[in-house]
């Protein structure tokens, strides 16, 4: 049986678009949320995220809200992008990383635009989740340890960036390789071909010095 793992983080918008298609897949039920922190694995390569780079934060932003009504997808940007986004991963997984967790938090962070970096903050999508005390949630030693765990698995397993769905093996990265990951859920062969095969070992030509 395929195995079927959604590597996602709640400060990147584009994981808030990528969850509403992932919900109309037919094989949804299958797939494994797993809450990480994106900012350990940046740090992890070295890399920015979009954000961190003016020009690119500009574009990104008005690329974001024109991908949402393309979609028709509702999105509301919260107070301050980016932000910390440990205490919601940290309550997501307090509940179980359930469906439901993540749609109660991508929909208060991204729909309606909500700030999200705080247990203060997040006290009322808590208790739709049946969780009285947010504080004691997010600090929890167990929940903590579980998000440490699940971003050093994605960096093991070469994530590089969120959202990433990995089918067995194999990853695919972004809101816009969705159909992507839909032709390979329905024909896992199409990454037998001879081509899609040849780039899999495809010599270096040139490295940038560091």
């Amino acid at each position: 049986m395929t195995t079927l793992r959604w590597y996602f983080d709640f400060i990147s918008p584009y994981s808030y678009l990528h969850w509403q298609k992932l919900k109309q897949l037919p094989q949804f039920a299958q797939i494994q949320t797993v809450p990480i922190a994106f900012g350990a694995v940046l740090h992890h390569l070295g890399n920015l995220g979009p954000a961190e780079i003016p020009a690119k934060r500009r574009f990104v932003y008005r690329q974001l809200l024109w991908t949402a009504q393309a979609e028709g997808t509702p999105l509301r940007f919260p107070p301050g992008h980016p932000f910390n986004p440990l205490s919601a991963l940290r309550l997501c997984l307090a509940a179980g990383a359930s469906t439901q967790a993540v749609d109660v938090l991508f929909d208060w962070i991204w729909r309606d635009g909500n700030a999200a970096d705080s247990a203060a903050a997040l006290r009322e999508p808590a208790a739709r989740l049946g969780i009285d005390d947010a504080d004691s949630a997010i600090a929890d030693p167990a929940v903590k340890e579980q998000l440490r765990r699940n971003t050093e698995a994605a960096i093991a397993a070469g994530v590089f960036g969120v959202p990433t769905l990995a089918i067995d093996d194999e990853l695919f990265w972004g809101n816009d390789a969705h159909p992507l990951m839909a032709a390979v859920l329905a024909d896992p062969g199409l990454l037998q071909q001879p081509e899609w095969q040849r780039l899999a070992s495809l010599p270096v030509a040139v490295q940038r010095n560091r």
